[in-house]
């Protein structure tokens, strides 16, 4: 036997439980970007918000997890232990930003969302302009069913950053699938590609602005369910 396959083989189950957790967060991840209509991270392009994908490889022994889908309490185990280094240094550093919206993220993509929000907020406590966590706070309070919620957070952070892309992109997705109200849902949109005329994810916004237009005779106000 080799060392390399010896390593391999006295590897500790938290070792293993950590390679995989990291895999299938980063696959859930990609499917809620997908099957929640496209929303985007605040601080992301939209090239980049489909990293995961490319990156993502299963780990030995991951196999059987890919059978079925986590359980809430799986995903929240999960997400607890790949949090845990950051909040043990937020005992000594408790409006760490940086250290609070990565925490926030991880349970973002547990969809573990009232947590998240949590985090965000406590972010946003410290630095209410911060527009990315302000936009990724709104997405989550979406999820949780609460699109007026929501469409107020990102018209909060526009009032920091009016033409941020991501915000309009997002707040115009909650507009249609939320409010059906494909006048300012289209606007919303129409507005980020005026105002970012090299925004990386143009022909997904025009995609959209079709899409919602079939629902023109749909009456505004109805609600869509969040698509999870």
């Amino acid at each position: 036997m080799t060392d390399t396959n010896r390593a391999t083989s006295t590897s500790t189950s938290t070792d293993q439980w950590t390679s995989v957790q990291a895999y299938v967060l980063a696959v859930i991840c990609l499917l809620v970007g997908i099957a929640g209509g496209w929303f985007i991270r605040g601080s992301e392009s939209p090239a980049s918000a489909a990293a995961p994908a490319a990156s993502a490889t299963a780990p030995a022994g991951s196999a059987n997890m890919g059978a079925q889908a986590p359980t809430p309490a799986q995903m929240q185990k999960m997400a607890d232990t790949q949090a845990a280094p950051s909040i043990e240094k937020l005992k000594a550093d408790p409006k760490n930003t940086e250290l609070l919206a990565s925490i926030g993220n991880v349970y973002y993509d547990a969809q573990l969302y009232p947590t998240a929000i949590d985090y965000y907020q406590r972010v946003l406590q410290v630095d209410p302009a911060n527009t990315g966590v302000r936009t990724d706070m709104a997405t989550a309070i979406w999820y949780t069913g609460n699109p007026d919620g929501a469409i107020a957070e990102f018209q909060r952070s526009l009032s920091y950053d009016p033409n941020k892309a991501n915000t309009l992109f997002n707040l115009g997705v909650v507009e249609w699938q939320g409010k059906m109200d494909i006048d300012k849902a289209t606007a919303t949109w129409q507005k980020l590609l005026d105002k970012n005329p090299n925004y990386e994810g143009k022909e997904k916004v025009l995609e959209l602005m079709a899409q919602a237009k079939k629902h023109s005779s749909v009456k505004p106000g109805t609600q869509a369910k969040p698509l999870q």
